[in-house]
């Protein structure tokens, strides 16, 4: 069947009453301890970017169990695994895998303990503080549920396990690998992310664009060392770098159109090394956030300019000025947010689900979008009601995702999410009559 005619009865079909699918949910409760069992697994043994060694061996051997053909090695430890269920679409669920270097402070029973030495030699911990754990649980929650259902759908499910979401690279070195030639390549592809302000049970939704552009900018600004008791024979890299902090506030400021979404933040700055020493480099660590191409340069071009104006009023050397793993801002396909929200809403329930507004986060999720797969990732709420309640009424925020507290109420979280993916993927892959 040619892929136009393939999608236009597709879609027709998604348009036929919704009760007529199967509810996953009974399945969920039935099968969630040993989910949960999983989760618990994964915070205890998380694994920093292009480090998921374990953490891919874990999720192989899951999705071969439940059924999958599984290939290894796709983009780093990235897995691809892929469940043929006869003629019909290809749909792609997407999972990230790795941790964060932070120190777990939540006090759970499963939090993780692991610290690791970086190549600098400094000792960090390493924390799931970002719900990559719930994500893996989903989709092996998914690949068992669908894998156990197969009368309930027809089709090609790709269930990508990527590395390396954090550093905004895992996605593109999996299409760079071949992700969408090797296998079947998606007629759309779906995710999730955990949401630290929404209540577990609840769904959020955008269609269009819904995360940001993301880029680092690494400036090291160079001066000439010496004693602190005799700074007019130096170039105090120190000084120079606090200028350009302040500097750089402006551009926002002052440079974009106040309509237009920008975010500026210097996130880490080291220089020196004694009280009484001036040194010879300081080092700035910028996170630069935008939606539009053109304001996403202009910041961009701003940073150096202000970072070499800034030298130059010092009498100091150029400075050393690289842009790193940028991310494009994710567009939600709106014809496939159309299509998926009414399962959603009758998975969760109609009063679960509701608009997200935009975001400065940013996901790489968005590359496969630009790659030319419709795609759509929806919030998944992951804090319990009465705790959200509880911060509200002492006049406190919930912890944020990257938070060393922040933690997911784990199993609400997966019934949620498990049902609503589950139920998203067999109006998608419907059984023809």
């Amino acid at each position: 069947m040619p892929r136009s005619l393939l999608l236009s009865v597709m879609f027709t079909s998604l348009s036929l009453p919704l009760a007529a699918a199967a509810d996953p949910q009974p399945w969920v409760k039935d099968n969630l301890a040993d989910l949960f069992d999983l989760y618990q697994h994964l915070h205890r043994n998380p694994e920093l970017s292009f480090e998921e060694r374990g953490t891919a061996e874990k999720l192989a051997h899951e999705l071969r169990k439940a059924g999958a053909h599984v290939a290894g090695g796709v983009g780093g430890h990235g897995l691809v695994g892929v469940m043929k269920n006869g003629d019909g679409p290809t749909l792609m669920l997407r999972t990230d895998m790795d941790a964060l270097p932070v120190i777990e402070q939540t006090g759970l029973i499963y939090a993780s303990k692991v610290m690791i030495e970086t190549d600098s030699g400094a000792h960090v911990g390493v924390m799931h503080a970002c719900g990559h754990d719930i994500h893996m649980s989903n989709l092996v929650g998914t690949a068992r549920y669908l894998g156990a259902h197969k009368d309930r759908w027809r089709g090609t499910v790709l269930f990508v396990c990527q590395p390396a979401e954090e550093r905004g690279a895992g996605a593109k070195a999996m299409l760079e690998d071949g992700l969408l030639t090797r296998f079947p390549k998606p007629d759309f592809a779906l995710a999730l992310h955990v949401d630290a302000t929404l209540a577990a049970g609840k769904i959020g939704y955008r269609a269009g664009y819904a995360l940001a552009n993301v880029d680092s900018v690494d400036i090291t600004v160079h001066g000439r060392g010496g004693h602190g008791a005799a700074p007019h024979t130096t170039v105090d890299p120190i000084v120079q770098a606090a200028r350009l902090v302040l500097d750089l506030q402006t551009i926002v400021a002052r440079e974009i159109n106040p309509v237009d979404p920008a975010v500026i933040t210097v996130g880490s700055i080291h220089g020196g090394t004694k009280h009484n020493v001036i040194g010879d480099s300081c080092h700035l660590q910028i996170t630069v956030r935008s939606y539009a191409d053109e304001v996403r340069q202009h910041l961009l071009d701003s940073i150096r300019r202000k970072a070499l104006a800034g030298a130059a009023s010092a009498g100091a050397a150029e400075p050393t000025i690289e842009v790193s793993e940028g991310t494009p801002a994710m567009f939600n396909d709106e014809e496939l947010v159309a299509r998926v929200a009414p399962v959603l809403r009758q998975a969760a329930g109609e009063e679960n689900v509701v608009e997200s507004d935009r975001s400065m986060g940013g996901e790489d999720f968005s590359r496969y979008g630009l790659a030319g797969v419709p795609i759509f990732m929806f919030r998944l709420g992951s804090v319990d009601e009465q705790r959200l309640a509880g911060y509200t009424r002492l006049g406190q925020s919930p912890p944020s995702l990257h938070s060393p507290v922040y933690y997911p109420d784990a199993e609400a979280t997966l019934t949620t999410g498990i049902t609503a993916t589950c139920a998203a993927a067999l109006s998608l892959l419907p059984v023809q009559p």
